[in-house]
């Protein structure tokens, strides 16, 4: 295949799942009141673009996906905000790519520890532009740990899962040898 059909090929997938992730983060399992869900997976299109084609591509394509949830549902608080919550926070899942060529336990690891990033964005915007939300007395990184722990967590759980269940059929749809497209 030539280099042109392969960064076609690489552009027309990562476009596929950008829009999956953004579709998937619209269907809630559950909701939480200041913003922040459950969803059916929505984290898993943006973390297997990253295992494909590395950890650059993916922290693109979250970025990409955060900037298009924040346009078609815009929660606006602060412009620091907008770059926490969107952009850095689903560009972070991008970070699952530093496995990319590993096993599917590294890549399901790696896929946490780039959730976890995720989560560490969330933290800082909740501490810095929700703190006051926090009972009196809380400390505002406790209340954003847990608020944001809440959602994240079950999220990171039900991705792990389906990140489980996808890795190996990827790996033998597309082969790694196959999957090395730069």
């Amino acid at each position: 295949m030539s280099d042109a059909r392969h960064r076609l090929l690489r552009l027309v997938e990562t476009a596929v799942m950008i829009g999956a992730a953004v579709a998937l983060s619209f269907v809630k399992v559950w909701e939480m009141p200041q913003g922040g869900s459950i969803t059916l997976g929505s984290m898993v299109p943006i973390i297997l673009i990253a295992l494909r084609y590395g950890a650059g591509w993916g922290v693109t394509a979250g970025a990409v996906a955060g900037i298009l949830q924040f346009i078609i549902k815009p929660e606006f608080y602060h412009p620091v905000q907008v770059l926490l919550d969107y952009p850095v926070a689903f560009g972070a899942l991008g970070l699952a790519g530093l496995a990319r060529g590993s096993g599917v336990l590294a890549q399901a690891w790696l896929g946490a520890l780039a959730i976890a990033g995720r989560f560490v964005a969330h933290l800082v915007s909740g501490v810095v532009f929700f703190g006051e939300y926090a009972p009196a007395g809380q400390s505002p990184w406790i209340y954003s740990a847990i608020y944001n722990g809440t959602y994240l967590l079950p999220e990171a759980v039900l991705s792990g899962v389906l990140l489980m269940a996808l890795l190996p059929a990827l790996e033998r749809a597309l082969p790694t040898r196959a999957r090395s497209v730069h």
